[in-house]
C-alpha cells in the first residue's frame, strides 16, 4: 500500500445538490468529513478545508463525468492530481447500507491506494466540445423522430375528414402542410380542431426539435 508523508488524500461522493467530502491521512486513516454545496464557492471551500489539515496529495471523485464534473474541473485547475473512483466498495455497504459519508470514505481510501480508479477523461478542449454538440444533435434527432411517429398515429385516428386530406402526402409536404396550419385554438373542444392543434404542434416540434 502506498503511504503519503504528510499530506492527505481527499474522496469525494457526489450528488446533484451536495458533495460529501472526505480526508484520511498518510495511514489511511479517516480524519474528517464535511459536506458542500455544488458551486464554485463550495468546491473552493472544500479544497480550502482539505488543505487545512495539510497538502493535498490527489482526490478521488465518485460519477466525475456527471454529478462531479464540475468539481472535477475546479481541482484539476486548481492543479490537484485526480482520480475517478468507478466503483463502491460493495462489501462495506452490504455490512452498512447506503450511506454518502461512507461512501465519501471508501472514496479516499480507494484514491489513497489506487484500487477501484482510473484516470478521468479530460473534459475540456476539442474532443468535449464535439462531445457535447453531437449529444445535443442525437437528442434532437430522437425529438424529430417521436413527433413523426406521433403524428402518424394521430392521422391514423383522427375523424375521417381531416384524416383522408392527410394520409398520402409525402412526409416532408405532410410536416410542411401541418405546420402551416391555423386551427381556431377557440375551438379546442371540436375533436377535428382538437387534432389540428396537436398536428400542428407536432410539426411544429419536428421542424424545430430545440
Amino acid at each position: 500500500m502506498n503511504q503519503i508523508k504528510e499530506c492527505v488524500v481527499g474522496g469525494v461522493d457526489t450528488h446533484k445538490d451536495i458533495h460529501v467530502a472526505a480526508v484520511v491521512n498518510e495511514f489511511n486513516q479517516v480524519i474528517s468529513t464535511e459536506s458542500f454545496p455544488t458551486t464554485r464557492y463550495g468546491y473552493k471551500k472544500m479544497l480550502m478545508w482539505m488543505s487545512s489539515f495539510v497538502r493535498v496529495s490527489r482526490v478521488g471523485i465518485e460519477c466525475s463525468g456527471t454529478y462531479g464534473l464540475g468539481l472535477l474541473r475546479y481541482m484539476q485547475s486548481s492543479g490537484i492530481d485526480v482520480l475517478e473512483v468507478t466503483a463502491p466498495d460493495n462489501s462495506d455497504r452490504r455490512r452498512r447500507g447506503k450511506d454518502d459519508t461512507l461512501d465519501a470514505e471508501n472514496a479516499a481510501h480507494a484514491a489513497f491506494s489506487k484500487l477501484r480508479t482510473v484516470t478521468p477523461k479530460t473534459r475540456d478542449g476539442m474532443v468535449e466540445s464535439l462531445r457535447v454538440l453531437k449529444s445535443c444533435r442525437k437528442s434532437a434527432v430522437a425529438a424529430r423522430t417521436v413527433a413523426l411517429q406521433m403524428i402518424r398515429t394521430s392521422i391514423v385516428s383522427a375523424p375521417d375528414e381531416l384524416r383522408e386530406t392527410l394520409r398520402y402526402m409525402t412526409r416532408m409536404s405532410l410536416i410542411r402542410t401541418l405546420a402551416s396550419t391555423r386551427p381556431d385554438l377557440t375551438n379546442y373542444k371540436d375533436i377535428s380542431t382538437a387534432y389540428r392543434i396537436t398536428l400542428k404542434s407536432l410539426a411544429r416540434r419536428y421542424i424545430e426539435p430545440g
